[in-house]
């Protein structure tokens, strides 16, 4: 009866967790057998994933349905991000959100068509009343796709509470076939403070992980001593697919006693830009592996920590013996284990890696200000989350800022002033950041007032001017100069900017404005014929665009169309 119990105690918990959200009330938005690309939570570059991405068996045109009753509270159009996304809000108070869309049902495909064509942008964002756009549960609202900043086809699925936080659709019952149990990639130790030392140093260990025939983990023995904490690198894996998708909880426990519980249920999207905090940063800038602190460093404001003692972190004293156990799981409660056996042992001697200094030290909690010939950096207070000597330095209109291994929490500004040049030499140029093996510049936006430069960004590193005297190109790919084009559903053109990248384009047939949608995955603009905006047999296409720097190309041509 104890036994029983105290399961029931572990487990109750989780079960609460899962219990408090409604089971019934929403219906897949898919009518296939649900497939994950991606789940809750996971791990993504400066955020957590808001949702969970639902597999289109790599076709686009599904037919996508409302969750549950409601009306359409928001659609938004844009090339990057969600790409095509509508949300819909329920009578419950929730809101559902269908992003990366193909296009939308035809209700709300001619409602949002009338304002790009009112607005004469492809770009836009709307919140109908709640009475405009009404929907029922299983009413096909729109049509999957792989527009905007996605991988591949899939559809992008959220559930959101009333304060417009995100919260793991698998919650309310949807279900996924998983019976496999998450894996461990990695395993590091690190010791925490000058005196701290593991395997007789004082660096981050990477730690030799070995595999059980049960599919859990050990480590070999460790010695340490001092304040250490661990991280991991692990994901989760679904039935039927092989993903490498992120985790639903994580506990660690020492000797028996609970240092801290990771739970990824819900977040608000004000706090998932910390992912930088919660991640050793420095690893996947410079090894691309996401390794998981299973401890909270100072300055880290997420909400996904439960049930901390001394935020994670171990005290390991001289001559002693403890064992430290990590649990990793699913949504679906699938667990695996990580046992690492700790040996208490001090050294007098231990290596240690001189720390870098410089003359530029960075005050986390105060405004910086690096000044250097024409170049100046403004750190607003708090932009990083701790103390750092910088290393910053000037080559003619060349700056270094560190390196990208530090993450920043909030933007910053660098500026030049470029006074000494002429002013018929500064409407080409843009301030890039050099990137890759051959530095080459990458466009930072770049605003421009009289004689000075400036951008902001959120990424240390190596910036430049740099100048763009390359037009943008754009050619046709389906037709072409005073073809006939009466069988055609689409016009489609190419158009591309190598160097500071697009910035605007407008297109129209005898003088009035058409809409073109831009895919930047491929380069692609595509007017559709079924808009019914061309009702003449002669009709004269120009095409203009233009990049970053002002650069701008113009294409025309006619075609005919009965």
């Amino acid at each position: 009866m104890k036994y029983t119990l105290a399961l029931f105690l572990l487990c109750s918990p989780l079960l609460k967790a899962q219990n408090i959200y409604p089971q019934d009330y929403f219906q897949s938005p898919l009518d296939i057998t649900l497939v994950m690309a991606g789940t809750f939570a996971e791990l993504r570059s400066n955020h957590f994933h808001s949702g969970i991405d639902i597999k289109t068996q790599q076709v686009e045109g599904l037919k996508i349905y409302a969750a549950a009753d409601g009306y359409i509270s928001r659609i938004k159009i844009a090339h990057f991000g969600y790409g095509k996304a509508i949300y819909i809000t329920h009578p419950n108070g929730y809101t559902t959100v269908y992003a990366h869309l193909q296009r939308l049902s035809p209700t709300l495909e001619a409602y949002i068509k009338k304002l790009q064509y009112e607005q004469e942008s492809y770009e836009v964002e709307v919140f109908p009343n709640p009475d405009e756009l009404i929907v029922s549960k299983g009413e096909v609202v729109a049509y999957s796709g792989n527009t905007g900043s996605s991988g591949g086809p899939h559809l992008h699925f959220e559930i959101r509470d009333n304060a417009e936080r995100p919260i793991n659709p698998m919650l309310f019952g949807l279900d996924i076939k998983d019976t496999t149990p998450p894996f461990i990639k990695n395993v590091y130790a690190y010791p925490i403070g000058p005196d701290s030392h593991i395997n007789k140093s004082n660096e981050k260990q990477k730690l030799r992980l070995i595999r059980q025939p049960n599919n859990d983990y050990v480590v070999e023995n460790v010695e340490a001593y001092g304040k250490i904490g661990f991280a991991i690198e692990a994901n989760d894996r679904q039935d039927l697919a092989y993903n490498n998708n992120g985790l639903y909880n994580i506990q660690t426990f020492l000797n028996g006693n609970q240092k801290i519980e990771i739970d990824f249920h819900k977040f608000s999207f004000d706090e998932s830009s910390h992912i930088n905090r919660f991640i050793d940063y420095e690893q996947y800038i410079n090894e691309k592996h996401r390794l998981q602190k299973l401890y909270r460093d100072t300055n880290n404001p997420l909400s996904i920590y439960k049930n901390l003692d001394d935020e994670g972190y171990l005290q390991i004293q001289d001559s002693t013996s403890s064992i430290y156990k990590v649990k990793v799981s699913d949504y679906k409660n699938n667990n695996t284990w990580l046992t690492i056996n700790i040996k208490g042992k001090k050294y007098d001697t231990i290596k240690k890696e001189e720390p870098f200094k410089s003359n530029y030290f960075i005050y986390a909690n105060k405004t910086n200000e690096l000044v250097h010939d024409k170049v100046a950096v403004e750190f607003p207070s708090n932009t990083f989350y701790e103390d750092f000597y910088m290393d910053f330095a000037q080559t003619n209109d060349t700056i270094k800022l560190h390196d990208e291994s530090i993450a920043a929490q909030k933007y910053f500004t660098i500026t030049y002033d470029l006074s000494h040049y002429k002013p018929e030499d500064l409407g080409q140029l843009y301030i890039g950041r050099l990137v890759g093996y051959y530095k080459r510049p990458y466009y930072s936006s770049t605003k421009k007032e009289g004689h000075i430069l400036s951008t902001r960004t959120k990424t240390l590193g190596i910036y430049a001017l740099a100048k763009d005297t390359v037009d943008p190109t754009i050619k046709p790919i389906n037709f072409s100069d005073g073809k006939w084009v009466s069988n055609f559903r689409y016009l489609k053109l190419k158009i591309e900017d190598k160097e500071s990248g697009i910035s605007k384009y407008r297109a129209t047939v005898n003088g009035k404005f058409i809409l073109m949608e831009y895919e930047y995955k491929d380069d692609m603009l595509t007017f559709d014929f079924n808009d019914n905006v061309i009702t003449e047999t002669e009709n004269n296409l120009k095409v203009i665009v233009t990049d970053n720097v002002g650069n701008s190309s113009t294409f025309e041509a006619t075609f005919y169309r009965k």
